[in-house]
């Protein structure tokens, strides 16, 4: 089976099939850098990283652009708040992008270009859209004249009537049409500004994706990609203003991410309703178990599909720690296991193995399904703990462990060392005890207080048993409930016992 994404602008999934055979030509819209990183830009972000993985893990060479806004008046509105140079602004949040992303596991993109590195590839631009009678200049200024394009709105699926109706359009009297949008505006006194044919000024916002774009794939290429508030107007005008200066067509596949939405609303800067990475990985949470690592994040934003709207959820991501937390433990006990006669053969595993392969391929190959290939690794984990209950040869469970972390890189997940999973951070519990506020006798692991002893953990995990032999189910979740709240994560085996755990 071929991969299939679905297309934007066709509405509908379509089979891969790239311009050059073996190979992967990708342009995602980047960030305005003029603050910190929220979850949204996680998502996005994430989103292409697994996207590019995906094709190379299944052979592609690919070529992953993704830029920089670092010219803009968001940028120039933060400078002028804070009595700093732009450029200060610029640099200052590219350097937090790097710390979120790196955080995240998010591989860098092939090429990463900046606006502002590429004056003279929009100029060139510019300036052929105006001899080709598709722009014109007005004091300084230039515009697009969107009713010379006639395919205008095909990305967006409207036509240019129900476009002019639904868009919030800039009032300007001295455009030809509303719709009309700029590509390069002149410098008003005391901004930033390069010289060009029509005076000093800056670029516009859509006109620096389609130079870059061009500029580092050619006039067209294989698949661009970004969040799908960017469909209108953004992208629709990276068409228009590429297509109409080329001649030639753009972007083959358009790919766009859901939102993250708080309450329903999309999470953005301008609604006040967002969570930066930062503040969701520097939490310094009661419970060391439950502490929320970027591979956690991950993890989490892997559960729903790219295209669907995530509905933001804090207790979300425990949950996902807790299923990182099995899939490690997998890897934990086929390294540890001690040498015991095999009774589960090596068909056996090689037989769940193909099963895990043929369904994680399976859904990565229909439009990137995360939530799918999730499910996969799971449904996996609990054949492989039959298994070792049965006993399992070392080399079955060598091969049980190259490929969790095989299937596990283009989800960027399972790549570190079983040992350093989970991570553990200073908690407040111990900086109460190193400030003397904790109980005198309370012992400490790692960096976490054990408020519970491994006799009383012991208790309540058969007074569980007994509560779900009389299937007084109530009971025996009430219990889990009260030993997780103490930092202990159980998990009942296929033999009928029960693990736990810090």
């Amino acid at each position: 089976m071929s991969i299939v994404l679905y297309n934007t602008r066709t509405k509908k999934k379509e089979p891969f099939e790239p311009l050059r055979p073996g190979e992967v030509s990708m342009y995602v819209c980047g960030v305005t850098v003029y603050d910190d990183c929220h979850l949204g830009h996680a998502r996005s972000a994430l989103t292409f990283d697994v996207i590019r993985r995906y094709f190379e893990f299944s052979g592609y060479r690919v070529q992953y652009v993704r830029n920089f806004t670092d010219i803009d008046d968001k940028i120039l509105n933060r400078a002028q708040k804070e009595g700093v140079p732009w450029q200060e602004i610029s640099k200052r949040y590219i350097q937090a992008f790097y710390r979120d992303m790196g955080a995240l596991g998010i591989t860098k993109p092939h090429a990463e270009p900046r606006a502002t590195e590429h004056i003279a590839d929009i100029l060139r631009m510019v300036q052929g859209l105006v001899n080709k009678g598709l722009a014109y200049a007005i004091d300084g200024d230039v515009y697009f004249s969107v009713g010379k394009f006639p395919t205008y709105g095909q990305l967006s699926g409207k036509n240019l009537e129900e476009l002019q109706a639904g868009a919030r359009i800039e009032i300007d009297p001295r455009k030809q049409d509303p719709m009309d949008f700029a590509l390069w505006k002149a410098s008003k006194p005391g901004e930033p500004g390069w010289e060009s044919p029509w005076g000093t000024g800056r670029p516009g916002w859509h006109i620096e994706c389609s130079a870059m774009s061009v500029a580092k794939l050619g006039p067209t290429f294989d698949i661009h990609g970004g969040g799908k508030d960017l469909i209108f107007p953004h992208h629709e005008n990276e068409i228009a203003q590429s297509c109409g200066y080329t001649g030639k067509d753009f972007a083959r596949v358009w790919v766009h991410n859901g939102f993250v939405t708080v309450d329903k609303e999309k999470m953005s800067k301008s609604l006040g309703n967002f969570f930066t990475i930062r503040e969701i990985l520097d939490k310094s949470p009661v419970s060391a178990s439950a502490f929320i690592t970027g591979e956690c994040l991950r993890y989490y934003l892997l559960s729903t599909h790219y295209r669907s709207d995530l509905n933001w959820s804090e207790q979300s991501l425990p949950e996902a720690k807790a299923a990182l937390d099995n899939l490690y433990g997998l890897i934990q006990r086929l390294e540890e296991s001690g040498s015991q006669e095999p009774m589960a053969s090596d068909e056996e595993l090689e037989r769940a193995l193909k099963h895990f392969a043929h369904k994680f391929m399976e859904s990565m190959d229909d439009d990137c399904n995360t939530p799918k290939a999730l499910a996969a690794f799971q449904e996996f984990r609990g054949e492989v703990n039959k298994l070792l209950v049965k006993g399992l040869s070392g080399y079955a469970k060598k091969t049980a462990i190259g490929n969790l972390k095989k299937f596990g890189e283009p989800l960027g997940l399972l790549q570190i060392p079983s040992k350093e999973w989970p991570f553990i951070a200073p908690s407040k519990e111990k900086s109460m005890l190193l400030e003397g506020k904790a109980g005198e006798h309370t012992p400490l692991i790692g960096s976490r207080i054990v408020s519970k002893s491994s006799e009383w953990i012991e208790q309540q995990i058969q007074l569980r048993k007994e509560a779900r032999e009389k299937k007084d189910f109530i009971t025996a979740d009430n219990i889990r409930k009260e030993l997780a709240e103490n930092d202990i994560i159980l998990e009942d085996r296929p033999d009928g016992t029960t693990r736990w755990k810090r």
